[in-house]
């Protein structure tokens, strides 16, 4: 049997609201261009109802959808930037936290006296 997704059934809202941004951000972003959702699909080499449901921003959207619509309205750049390390301050400070101590400090030389 075929389990469910749970994040498809009830997926944090948080996460829910962001992709309704990104789906409305995508929107007015095509209206802006005056292109049509069959223009905008014929040129990432998808169909109409994919550029539907990333303007709804419906979690069964791919992110190879989301990427291209972020290419064909060349604003692919800030793509780049999600979940950038250099950006993660959280991310950094656990990774410090977590690192291993030096048995020795590199500054002492060896004895080879045994």
């Amino acid at each position: 049997m075929v389990q469910k997704n749970k994040l498809l059934a009830a997926p944090p809202f948080a996460v829910e609201n962001v992709l309704k941004q990104l789906g409305a951000n995508l929107r007015t972003a095509r209206l802006r261009r005056n292109l049509t959702i069959q223009q905008v699909a014929e040129k990432i080499g998808t169909g109409t109802r994919a550029i539907s449901d990333a303007e709804k921003g419906k979690l069964t959207t791919g992110i190879g959808i989301y990427t291209a619509l972020l290419w064909a309205f060349d604003l692919l750049d800030q793509m780049a930037e999600l979940a950038d390390p250099s950006k993660d301050a959280e991310g950094k400070i656990l990774a410090q936290s977590n690192e291993r101590e030096r048995a020795r400090q590199h500054d002492e030389e060896l004895d080879n006296d045994f």
